[in-house]
């Protein structure tokens, strides 16, 4: 397997718990971070990352309409360091819709960690994220699908159920 292709979201999400726990400790070792999964998908690829740090994994629900993606209820981030993850960064709408009203809530720093993001919306998400950790940084933009062996997406019930 490639390294910008992944077996399904659950293995993203443990090469993801790799790279997200080092990066912490090299650089926030006394941080305890608050993880939000972006409902649904990003559920399965948080999970191994909020394992790994020791923390539960939040939902960050988010409602898509022809106006955009807003955050359906957003949890008290006061003061933390936030990861905001999903399945990766296809069109960067969703990332880039978030982050706003998560630093606007008080949030001390926020982080964007996903398997996937092109360079081309990477070089869009670092200004407005503190940090943007991905794994696969591929030149052009595919869709999300491509990179995963078995793309096997959720539903919300479901990504909700995996968050109890």
């Amino acid at each position: 397997m490639s390294t910008d292709r992944f077996a399904n979201l659950e293995a993203a999400g443990a090469a993801l718990a790799i790279e997200v726990t080092g990066h912490l400790a090299k650089f926030f070792p006394e941080v305890t971070p608050m993880v939000l999964a972006v409902i649904p998908n990003g559920v399965p690829v948080a999970l191994p990352v909020a394992r790994s740090l020791g923390v539960q994994a939040l939902a960050l629900e988010v409602q898509r309409s022809e106006d955009g993606v807003e955050i359906v209820k957003l949890p008290d981030v006061q003061g933390q360091v936030v990861i905001v993850i999903d399945d990766g960064v296809e069109t960067g709408t969703v990332a880039r819709s978030v982050v706003g009203p998560i630093r606007d809530a008080g949030a001390a720093r926020v982080i964007l960690a996903v398997p996937v993001c092109s360079r081309e919306l990477l070089a869009q998400l670092v200004v407005r994220y503190d940090e943007v950790i991905a794994l696969a940084k591929p030149m052009v933009r595919r869709a999300l699908a491509w990179h995963y062996e078995d793309f096997n997406t959720i539903d919300e019930l479901t990504a909700l159920d995996l968050l109890k």
